[in-house]
């Protein structure tokens, strides 16, 4: 089957010497390749991460697996809410417009929200070419923007979102399928445009790639920790986590202004104060990591290192004892499953997450998987790791029910047959005439 996938703001294999693990889109694509499908990935010249250009024009690469990548030009940005970032997106869907008519039709279109600008441009396609549309609902756009401003200020800010809130609807509406991460965001979706579910409307959660490192860098990884004291676990089988006297509490993620780790650190003095043998390992880069490494002087219970690679990830989730994930207590959030706690779970790491409601909140629970915390609040966090050290025990069983959360419903080997399976029920389906691309609105403004 001939497929196209539209999703930018993910990290594109460039080659050998790339050192980003694949997201979903390029972990799906790469598996579809290898079961025969020619795929197209349609993405940005910008890296989102890096905030810095792949490729001065158009570029059209071919992976020695089969897998087709077109980086599409945009003038970029500098920071990710901005006027520039719109601009940049607009662009870059414009550029599919343009060199979309000069390729071979697909039999199926796949494009991730965000953006809306890509995702308007594939609708447009869609329906101009008679392809069956799925639009994949990563983040809650525009929603998430009115969410972050003053409470008093959201009706203004709602407002001055109606073209965009228009796009979303027209969107989501006008697809043939909907397909989210979690069933909160398909609902999201469903709601949005006004449409009432069908069978191809579907969640498929995000996974995690669980190959293990090459010896050699594995090797390099583990003298990586050895040198920063992260101590590994014992190798003798009859020992157990709770033999180890601290408890190591791993992180990874952009250092951005989307998350705010401050209170990781203020809870990491706190505990430091009362004698909790407690160690934060922190990793990554982005504009706050200075801020973060300046508050954190002073504490021998905080790492900092920056960036990581994968085998440095795969070896540290092996010795930690459980993964922060510290979410905002904002919508999209709380509708989500996120890759981060996903990671954590592949190694049998509980998940220690905020806010205290929410998918992610049910589901640990619900599986013993993992314990929450109030949302940026240090105390809290701060409770829940000195209660987790003072009773070491209880971390080999939620470990274990973590693991088992993830072979169950997140690894690979599960989530992408049934997804490469619903893209081609969704292709027959439309073929058969059961399902049709609704037509185009008028001129009506729709607001949120």
């Amino acid at each position: 089957m001939r497929i196209w996938l539209l999703t930018i703001g993910e990290p594109v294999p460039l080659g050998a010497g790339v050192r980003d693990r694949l997201h979903r889109t390029g972990s799906f694509a790469r598996y579809l390749v290898s079961r025969g499908h020619e795929v197209t990935w349609w993405t940005s010249a910008f890296d989102h991460f890096r905030k810095q250009h792949l490729a001065g024009e158009d570029t059209y690469l071919t992976e020695p697996g089969g897998l087709h990548i077109r980086l599409l030009r945009g003038c970029g940005y500098k920071r990710n809410v901005s006027i520039e970032r719109f601009r940049d997106h607009g662009q870059v869907a414009q550029r599919f417009r343009v060199l979309s008519q000069l390729e071979e039709q697909p039999e199926i279109l796949v494009s991730a929200l965000p953006t809306l600008q890509m995702c308007m441009a594939a609708g447009e396609y869609g329906r101009r070419h008679s392809v069956p549309t799925v639009i994949d609902l990563r983040d809650m756009w525009p929603d998430i923007f009115a969410e972050v401003a003053p409470r008093a200020l959201r009706p203004v800010a709602r407002l001055a979102l109606t073209p965009l809130f228009y796009q979303a609807r027209r969107t989501c509406a006008q697809a043939t399928a909907v397909t989210g991460i979690t069933e909160a965001f398909v609902e999201w979706g469903l709601k949005r445009g006004r449409r009432t579910r069908s069978e191809i409307d579907r969640a498929f959660p995000f996974t995690y790639n669980t190959e293990r490192p090459a010896d050699e860098t594995l090797r390099a990884a583990e003298a990586f920790w050895d040198g920063n004291g992260i101590q590994a676990k014992p190798s003798d089988p009859g020992q157990n986590r709770s033999a180890r006297s601290e408890l190591v509490v791993c992180y990874f993620g952009n250092m951005s202004l989307q998350l705010d780790l401050s209170h990781v650190i203020e809870a990491a003095r706190l505990l430091e104060a009362r004698g909790a043998c407690v160690r934060f390992v922190l990793c990554g880069e982005g504009e706050r990591l200075e801020e973060y490494r300046s508050a954190a002087r002073g504490l021998t219970s905080v790492v900092l290192p920056g960036w990581v690679n994968g085998a440095a990830i795969y070896s540290l989730m092996r010795r930690a004892s459980v993964g922060l994930d510290p979410l905002p207590e904002r919508m999209n959030f709380l509708a989500n499953i996120n890759n981060k706690a996903i990671e954590y779970l592949s190694a049998g790491l509980p998940v220690v997450a905020s806010p205290e409601r929410g998918v992610l909140f049910d589901l640990l629970k619900k599986t013993g998987s993992g314990i929450s915390y109030a949302a940026q609040d240090a105390g809290s966090l701060a409770g829940c790791l000195e209660q987790l050290a003072g009773n070491p025990g209880t971390l080999g069983p939620m470990g274990e029910s973590a693991r088992a959360l993830f072979d169950r419903e997140f690894r690979a080997e599960v989530v992408y047959p049934a997804m490469e399976a619903h893209l081609i029920a969704v292709r027959n389906e439309y073929r058969a005439g059961r399902v049709a691309i609704q037509q185009p609105e008028g001129a009506q403004r729709i607001t949120a």
